[in-house]
């Protein structure tokens, strides 16, 4: 399953190699041929765990560039770059007498939609089956330290997953995400059924799996900035202009665009007006270097933000719509009498308030004020298991 000329770890280094992964059980999948012996493989799991990485903290994109993954038997590392993985990692992810184990999967979850067009059927995730048991802490390091005895290094915490060759210190980090998910879901997973919370996770893991990618092109990027919204329409403009400026260098480098400028060296670009290259390079948070060699075309980009007509500068976007908008005042005092009850039966169960019932539930029972069970059933985004949970409490309140 290694193919040492692939990682970039040399042949003088084999013997160690091939010691260390034989010590691990740590297979380095990073070709069709080895792809295709660990597909046939996870064809007779019934459990497997998995793990993504991307480079966004480094890179222009967040494209998913390592894989971990462990079987009942062994972990393996798995290197979309050398080959497409998706073939490989299909059957056994959508296969639904295969449970995958996940931790908190959300982003994993959608980075499998949008880059693989992967979409598993049969999720267990450890963070949601942590907090659903009412875990104080529901980090993947807490919860192995406390119940598998792991100490999980930090070490490899920004590592750049997009560059190779891959060193063994970041493949036995890397897996190790992975390498212990079967003994944490058999811990948590006696636990929810303990707590009688089973069905609770079943239903949140439901809704995982219809998590999808979603990305829309249209948004105005000046809306990502803070402190944006209280710009002037022309200093908007120019901020559009910088962060343009920004996004090109940052694509044409491969370089995630914060290491290029962060935001607050643009916001003072755009109030100071700088009008030489000698001016910006009194904004704190530029590199010099950058400055002299790019700082020519941010200075165009800003005179032509300038020199725009009125007509066709454009002002803070408005927000999208969301629903019905703000509260009436009856509407936000029924709210905050049901955020009473969710705090006193978050309490009595232990878990986390916004994992009960998250605000924007209760704003949309405010404003159905619901007189029966099957009002309060179509409450949008209400879960079975948390009208079960609550439900009564509030029916309660409102016949009050």
């Amino acid at each position: 399953m290694l193919a040492a000329g692939r990682t970039g770890i040399g042949t003088d280094h084999m013997t160690s190699m091939e010691g260390f992964i034989e010590h691990l059980k740590v297979g380095l999948v990073e070709d069709h041929e080895a792809g295709l012996a660990l597909a046939e493989e996870l064809q007779a799991e019934v459990r497997i765990a998995i793990d993504l990485e991307a480079a966004g903290f480094h890179r222009y994109s967040d494209e998913v560039r390592l894989i971990q993954l462990t079987s009942t038997e062994r972990t393996y590392v798995i290197d979309p770059m050398a080959f497409d993985v998706s073939g490989v990692l299909r059957p056994a992810l959508e296969d639904p007498n295969i449970q995958v184990l996940i931790h908190g999967g959300d982003y994993d979850v959608r980075l499998l939609d949008r880059d693989l067009d992967i979409h598993p059927t049969n999720l267990f995730d450890t963070q949601i089956a942590a907090s659903l048991t009412g875990e104080p802490s529901v980090g993947l390091a807490a919860l192995l330290e406390k119940y598998c005895s792991v100490s999980l290094s930090k070490k490899h915490q920004r590592a750049d997953w997009a560059k190779r060759p891959l060193t063994e210190e970041l493949v036995e980090y890397a897996a190790a995400d992975t390498r212990y998910l079967h003994t944490l879901a058999d811990v948590l997973e006696a636990n929810l059924e303990e707590l009688g919370r089973s069905n609770w996770a079943e239903e949140e893991f439901a809704a995982l799996e219809a998590v999808r990618w979603s990305d829309d092109p249209d948004t105005d990027p000046v809306a990502r900035v803070k402190g944006a919204r209280s710009l002037p329409p022309r200093k908007l403009q120019a901020l559009r202009e910088a962060l343009a400026w920004r996004d090109e260098l940052a694509q044409r480098r491969d370089r995630a665009p914060f290491r290029i400028a962060g935001d607050p060296a643009l916001l003072a670009i755009v109030e100071r007006e700088p009008s030489s290259v000698a001016e910006l390079q009194d904004v704190k948070g530029l590199n010099p270097r950058l400055v002299e060699q790019q700082g020519g075309r941010l200075l165009a980009r800003l005179r032509s933000a300038r020199d725009l007509p009125e007509d066709q500068i454009s002002p803070y976007p408005r927000p999208k719509e969301r629903g019905p908008g703000r509260p009436t005042p009856e509407e936000e005092a029924w709210a905050n009498k049901i955020k009473k009850v969710r705090a006193d039966r978050s309490e009595e169960l232990g878990i986390d308030r916004g994992l009960l019932l998250p605000n924007a539930v209760i704003y949309d029972i405010a404003r159905r004020a619901p007189v029966d069970a099957s009002g309060l059933e179509v409450t949008t985004g209400l879960r079975k298991w948390q009208f079960g949970a609550v439900g009564d409490a509030i029916l309660a309140l409102m016949d009050g």
